[in-house]
């Protein structure tokens, strides 16, 4: 049964070369599973992630060690200047004790005289009678 356009003729040709290609296709594959397959290695260079890693590494125990001198600077830095107020605090206080000392000093001298000091001559002059 031909048909004058080739109908039925068409379709057994195309289904011959769809077979055909299948085969092909299969062949192929069956051939490329079957060859030995060298397999390349390929070299990643990791060298910079463990440099960066070390130096990152390094940066934290300097920055560790750097604020721990830092921070035994500031606190010998306060003794020193609380230690300084404090050695200021105790001479003003002692100087404040001398001028008070000085004080009662003077005032004890002005209260035990017997006269004040501007008639001390009178004084002595009635002391030099009484005497005579």
């Amino acid at each position: 049964m031909r048909e004058k356009d080739g109908g039925v003729s068409g379709v057994s040709e195309l289904d011959e070369a769809l077979s055909n290609f299948k085969a092909s296709v299969c062949a192929w594959s069956d051939a490329e599973y079957a060859s030995p397959r060298t397999a390349e290695r390929t070299v990643r260079h990791r060298s910079w992630r463990l440099a960066a890693g070390w130096a990152l590494g390094c940066v934290l125990v300097a920055g560790s060690v750097s604020g721990g001198v830092h921070e035994r600077h500031q606190r010998q830095e306060q003794a020193r200047i609380a230690a300084a107020q404090e050695a200021a605090r105790q001479r003003v206080a002692a100087e404040q004790r001398a001028r008070d000392e000085e004080l009662l000093a003077k005032v004890d001298s002005e209260v035990s005289q017997e006269v004040p000091s501007a008639m001390e001559p009178l004084a002595q002059l009635m002391a030099e009678d009484e005497a005579e």
